[in-house]
């Protein structure tokens, strides 16, 4: 979708193969791409990955983290290895540190760019796993500090949890998986419905098309949603008042009045 808006495109990936079929087939429709294989989460790959943007296109104006790979099977807290944990890690959140830190100053010295990382509902814990979730709400902040730290030189950074049909979201051992989710309450039926039922990614692409181009050169340090026919946004995180006093002249509280104005809040007692 982005090539066929203009777009010059280096694309990356861990297996060389399906890098080099992205490219031939955008190629094929007379658009431009050259390939850039390698694992993002090595820096000299990431600083490769610019680089060639840069030699190819003379400039650098978005960047698209696309990156992940799937929990080991039955992944929990009560199994997971630290081995398993920390290529999560590396996964989800290593390559997107690297790129965006190797496409940084390229963007502040040229006066902007758009960068897009990809997150996944799964930060919120419903999914399941340890090392997802943790790696794509690692992203949510990462991105937002980028957001703020950027804004001022033109650079925006926001993210996208996407939901779309692809060899992570689909297969038996997936669809067990959900099952398994909604049967033990962490998943609504609305939600199994949704992960059971993905649409394409091409009802995805767009919502990464806004976000690099100009109509949303106002947008940055937000967290969209974008699954099948719904597009959404985050609110930003804020807390919600449970109780206030000035240490200037009290106490601090006890651990009874904080019982107390948590269980008022959620209506609860005892």
């Amino acid at each position: 979708m982005l090539a066929a808006h203009g777009v010059g495109l280096v694309i990356n990936g861990r297996d060389p193969d399906a890098v080099a079929q992205a490219v031939a087939a955008i190629c094929s429709d007379g658009y431009r791409a050259v390939a850039y294989p390698g694992s993002a989460a090595d820096e000299a790959v990431a600083r490769g990955l610019v680089d060639a943007c840069v030699a190819e296109y003379d400039r650098i104006d978005m960047l698209i983290n696309c990156a992940g790979i799937a929990e080991p099977s039955g992944s929990s807290i009560l199994n997971i290895t630290t081995a398993d944990f920390a290529e999560l890690l590396d996964a989800h959140l290593g390559t997107v540190f690297q790129t965006c830190r190797a496409a940084a100053p390229n963007m502040v010295q040229q006066g902007g760019g758009s960068i897009i990382n990809t997150s996944s509902l799964a930060f919120l814990g419903d999914y399941g796993g340890s090392g997802c979730p943790a790696g794509k709400g690692a992203v949510n902040a990462l991105t937002m500090a980028i957001a703020a730290e950027l804004k001022e030189q033109g650079v925006r950074a926001n993210v996208v949890c996407p939901g779309a049909k692809t060899r992570l979201s689909s297969g038996r051992a997936y669809e067990r998986h959900i099952v398994y989710l909604h049967r033990r309450g962490m998943l609504d039926d609305a939600s199994m419905q949704g992960s059971l039922d993905v649409a394409p990614a091409e009802y995805v692409a767009p919502t990464y098309g806004y976000l690099a181009s100009d109509l949303a050169r106002h947008v940055t340090g937000q967290i969209f949603v974008a699954a099948g026919g719904f597009v959404g946004r985050f609110d930003r995180a804020a807390p919600a008042l449970l109780g206030y006093r000035d240490h200037r002249d009290s106490p601090p509280w006890t651990i009874g009045e904080i019982h107390g104005m948590v269980a008022a809040k959620e209506g609860t007692t005892g």
